[in-house]
């Protein structure tokens, strides 16, 4: 058995190429082959968010704090708050992140598919966030 204690790794910001605003990613485990599974915590602060994205096996959502929004392509956006489990199928467009005036956070896990776990797209525009 291996234990792994999130405050001994550290936080990193996502990078601009992949969200809008202020994120902060703990990233507390990540599977080595041949498993496949991996997750972190994500922070968005209001305001932020991801770009538009796919993952190859789908992901899934678990909103710890705050309020958040997400949006499948060719849908509406759809609020979300502590306690909600969202899943994303494989190959599904979306986006995901905070609300414009409430932070959140959620762990997002995700299964590697032939060494990818995402595909990141264009970012989400203000308009598209529902500024």
């Amino acid at each position: 058995m291996e234990i792994t204690r999130i405050a001994s790794q550290p936080s990193s910001k996502g990078p601009a190429d992949w969200f809008t605003g202020a994120v902060r990613i703990d990233s507390p485990f990540q599977a080595n082959a041949p498993a496949r599974v991996g997750g972190a915590t994500v922070t968005f602060e209001p305001g932020a968010r991801t770009a538009w994205h796919t993952h190859p096996l789908g992901q899934t959502l678990l909103v710890t704090a705050g309020a958040g929004r997400v949006q499948r392509e060719g849908g509406p956006i759809e609020e979300i708050r502590p306690g909600d489990i969202v899943w994303f199928e494989p190959g599904e467009k979306h986006w995901h992140g905070a609300s414009p005036t409430t932070a959140m956070t959620h762990i997002a896990i995700a299964e590697t598919l032939d060494g990818k776990v995402v595909e990141w797209m264009e970012q989400v525009s203000d308009e598209q966030y529902g500024n």
